[in-house]
């Protein structure tokens, strides 16, 4: 554990300590170099292979760029861990924001934050070579200050080229049962249907508040007979609706082969089960209106009036005008009309603030009814006098802009601004930083093979080496003698019987030991026998 104020590569200064786990932490710092606050994730290992396939992964990881993923800004090796840098995300979790709610989230919240994690997992599994999370869970999502989920924790994440599980991760070999599919439980290896299973599993913890029971207990249940004791979502909460809760029962299928191919058909299902849905409980919100020359539009009930789709505005729900009873409506609209011409400006006001701040409702209704959105009528004097609230004639002029609006556009627009700029900078430096990173891995490839040709000029040279002194010196023996040669050499002859030299000489051996030497040039040299060999003298 590196404890607080412990600066590393003479940049990263540690805050405080966020995780741990068997193999290493994940601490909170502060990149003293930028003046930003960032992740650093520590894994503890020796062997030098698995160091380099860090480093490779690591490269890897920093070239995703998606809204819903973390930034990898760097990675080092210092002492016996390896680190990663990664995008610091403040605040809680949604584990612990599921805690500290004691209660579900809204399904149109979950439903988007599940469009937007579907759309993170495709950016992941189309990569080249292809990226499997592999850990996905409550406790590894977090939303940014702008709403934005994330998926954090690449601590299980493996690409084709390797595992970065089994080197940048506290949690090596792991996996959170609840959300983890059969296959990899079991060992069985994962592919992108093993992340739309934890996916799936995350999503029904967070629209239920129950986690789903783990794999192992699904299949005990079946292989004994039993029924699956995974309840579908939407028994648990009726307002889930059958059409999600079928999506995500299928995407958590225990045979992978029955689970959705891949994150862009998921997400294609969860978004048209959404549709059918909303659509079945806003039949009848239709918002109409009349207007000169429309035809009339059949609505929910059987009833029909002119037609023409307007914005959106407050809901009002009035009966049909084909219904019984239609002149006291009238009677009442008339009513309210002169209400409505009492009040007057107030009214007026009252009227364009709501159709500038409000959206379209949708109610159902127990009875045919017209559903009608309040919105500012045409100013022009050939309007038509058709109903147009409530079944009321108002003629009024569309309600200008205030000042705080354009100023609040203003303000929006700025923002827009500052933040696409903001953008546009990391951008320019994470280019800047791919290519500063490409040069350092180039100088190093280089000096690594200059390396190696060296180390290799030096084997060669110690083999001549070693070879040389393994070779012995003809032995100074009386089987050898030096005589004269041609040109003033000298010319070891050995005392053999009858011996040709590589160079075409002949020397012949008499009995007496008188060496005959013929050289390649016809002369002969008669070299008489050594005489007694004196000893030295003490």
């Amino acid at each position: 554990m590196l404890a607080p104020g412990t600066i590393l590569q003479d940049r990263y200064r540690i805050l405080r300590q966020l995780g741990q786990g068997g193999m290493g932490a994940v601490y909170e710092a502060i990149d003293q170099r930028l003046d930003t606050t960032v992740a650093l994730k520590e894994t503890l290992f020796t062997e030098e292979k698995l160091r380099r396939q860090f480093e490779r992964e690591a490269r890897l990881l920093a070239r995703l760029h998606h809204p819903a993923l973390p930034r990898v800004s760097d990675h080092f090796a210092e002492a016996e861990g390896a680190f990663l840098v990664m995008q610091y995300i403040a605040g809680d979790d949604l584990a612990e924001m599921i805690n500290l709610r004691r209660g579900t989230f809204p399904l149109e919240q979950v439903l988007l934050w599940a469009d937007q994690l579907l759309d993170a997992l495709d950016y992941l599994h189309t990569q080249d070579p292809q990226i499997i999370h592999r850990d996905i869970k409550p406790q590894n999502l977090k939303l940014s200050a702008r709403g934005q989920i994330i998926l954090l924790d690449f601590g299980l994440a493996k690409g084709q080229l390797g595992e970065v599980s089994r080197v940048s991760t506290a949690s090596i070999f792991g996996y959170t049962p609840n959300y983890a599919p059969l296959e990899q439980i079991q060992g069985l290896g994962t592919d992108p249907r093993s992340d739309i299973y934890a996916l799936a599993a995350t999503l029904y913890h967070l629209l239920t508040g129950v986690k789903p029971p783990d794999a192992l207990t699904r299949a005990a249940a079946i292989v004994n007979g039993q029924p699956d004791p995974l309840k579908a979502a939407n028994e648990i909460v009726p307002s889930i609706g059958p059409q999600v809760g079928a999506v995500l029962s299928r995407a958590m299928s225990q045979n992978r082969e029955q689970r959705y191919p891949n994150a862009a058909a998921m997400r294609t299902a969860l978004q048209t089960s959404n549709e059918v849905t909303v659509g079945g409980r806003d039949e009848a919100a239709t918002v109409l209106f009349a207007s000169p020359g429309s035809s009339p539009t059949k609505l929910a009930g059987g009833s029909t009036v002119p037609a023409t789709l307007v914005s959106t505005g407050e809901t009002t729900v009035v009966r049909s005008p084909e219904r019984k009873g239609r002149g006291l409506t009238w009677a009442v609209a008339a009513g309210a009309l002169v209400l409505l011409l009492c009040v007057g400006g107030a009214g007026f006001y009252f009227v364009s603030e709501q159709r500038k701040n409000s959206e379209t409702a949708a109610q159902p209704s127990p009875s045919p009814v017209a559903t009608v959105t309040v919105a500012q009528p045409s100013a022009s004097p050939e309007a038509s006098p058709g109903p147009q609230i409530a079944g009321v004639n108002e003629k009024a002029k569309p309600a200008e802009p205030t000042k705080e609006t354009g100023k609040q556009k203003g303000e929006k627009d700025k923002q827009d601004r500052d933040e696409a700029k903001r953008d546009e900078n990391q951008r320019r430096r994470e280019e800047a930083d791919r290519r500063r990173q490409e040069d350092q891995d180039r100088r190093e490839a280089e000096a690594e093979a200059e390396q190696e040709r060296a180390q290799a000029e030096k084997e060669r040279i110690e083999r001549e080496k070693n070879k040389r002194k393994d070779t012995p010196e003809p032995p100074d023996d009386p089987g050898y003698i030096e005589v004269p040669g041609p040109n003033g050499s000298r010319r070891r002859i050995p005392t053999v019987r009858n011996k040709t030299l590589p160079d075409g000489t002949k020397v012949t051996v008499t009995p007496n030991g008188t060496r005959i030497v013929t050289f390649p040039d016809g002369s002969t040299r008669v070299i008489p026998p050594p005489g007694p060999r004196r000893r030295p003298r003490p």
